[in-house]
C-alpha cells in the first residue's frame, strides 16, 4: 500500500488523501444545518486511477465519517462509495440520515457555478 496520510481540509469542505508529495484522492461534502441537527452531505469521493485498489477509498470513508460523527454532525450519503460503505459498517447507522428532495435541492444549487452577472 501507498504510504497515505489523511487530513480534514474543511475550507475546501473535503478529507483528503495525500502521497507523493499531492492530493491523491477526496471525499468531498457540503454541511447542511436545516434547523435541526447539522449534517455533512458527502456527494463524492474519488482516488487518483494509479492509486486505485489500495484500499484508500475506504480507508478514507473511515476517516471522514468516524470525523463527522466524533464532531455531532450526521451523515447524509449522496455519493455512491459513501452509501455502498455504509452498507457494510451498520456502526454508522444511528448517525446516518437518508438524503431527502431538501437535501438535494441544497446540494444542486451549492455546487452549481455561481450566475454570472
Amino acid at each position: 500500500m501507498t504510504d497515505a496520510t489523511f487530513r480534514h481540509n474543511v475550507d475546501r469542505e473535503r478529507f483528503e488523501v495525500l502521497a507523493d508529495g499531492g492530493v491523491i484522492g477526496k471525499a468531498a461534502y457540503k454541511t447542511y444545518d436545516d434547523g435541526g441537527s447539522p449534517q455533512r452531505i458527502f456527494y463524492h469521493t474519488v482516488i487518483n486511477e494509479e492509486y486505485g485498489g489500495q484500499g484508500l477509498a475506504g480507508k478514507l470513508a473511515e476517516v471522514a465519517l468516524s470525523e463527522t460523527v466524533s464532531v455531532g454532525l450526521r451523515i447524509v450519503p449522496v455519493c455512491p462509495f459513501i452509501q455502498a460503505f455504509l452498507t457494510k459498517h451498520p456502526e454508522y447507522a444511528a448517525n446516518t440520515t437518508s438524503p431527502t428532495p431538501a437535501h438535494l435541492d441544497y446540494l444542486n444549487a451549492a455546487l452549481a457555478p455561481a450566475a454570472k452577472a
